[in-house]
């Protein structure tokens, strides 16, 4: 069992939960983490970049001048990549990086993170996150009471428009719903803010 302490916004224990680390499936399965990751990032990549190879740009075909006997280096024709305006020799062409994942195995990746910074201390519980209005300052004020001063995941139960506007400022500060959480936005952050609600509804979605 992994005891986990709940905060209030000054900052003080309030309570402990204990979670099981078989909700989270026992163990953190390394390489299926890795492998997560390594489709979050390939997804998140524009393969649109293009140039022209040496057979798309204008240009004749015709040898430049004869072999030997000018005095000049060899040439071929002016689409050469050696020549101003030729074509790369190695052209750039579109391309798809995304890569997929079974919808199952997602879900493993996504627990197994959440075990991993759970074990690490990287996991914080906060009773309750509600502004009247959008405050950076108290936001931020919520933060530095709870020593959260690097990059951090803040997870609430469902969209709090409040509660996003007041991070969005935030360095290195990300807003998510619970519901949207997968293995690559939690380990890309040290710490991971949950509140109470956010953190028993995930537990309860996993007991299920």
């Amino acid at each position: 069992m992994i005891d986990v302490a709940v905060y209030n916004r000054e900052g003080n224990e309030i309570e402990t939960l204990s979670v099981d680390e078989a909700v989270f499936g026992g163990t953190v399965r390394y390489p299926l983490l890795k492998q997560a990751i390594v489709m979050y990032h390939a997804n998140g990549r524009i393969g649109t970049a293009a140039t022209k190879s040496r057979g798309m740009v204008q240009g004749s075909t015709r040898k430049l001048y004869k072999q030997k006997g000018t005095g000049n280096a060899r040439a071929g024709n002016v689409r050469t990549p050696v020549r101003v305006g030729g074509g790369h020799a190695f052209a750039k062409v579109t391309r798809d990086f995304s890569k997929d994942m079974p919808k199952k195995q997602r879900r493993l990746a996504c627990d197994s993170a959440i075990l991993a910074k759970l074990l690490s201390g990287g996991v914080v519980v906060v009773d309750e996150l509600a502004f009247e209005a959008p405050k950076t300052r108290e936001f931020a004020r919520v933060l530095t009471n709870l020593k959260i001063d690097r990059s951090c995941l803040v997870t609430i139960p469902q969209l709090d428009m409040n509660v996003y506007k007041s991070a969005r400022n935030l360095p290195k500060v990300d807003v998510r719903v619970v519901g949207d959480l997968n293995a690559g936005i939690v380990c890309n952050k040290q710490k991971v803010l949950f509140t109470k609600e956010a953190f028993m509804s995930l537990l309860n979605r996993n007991q299920d």
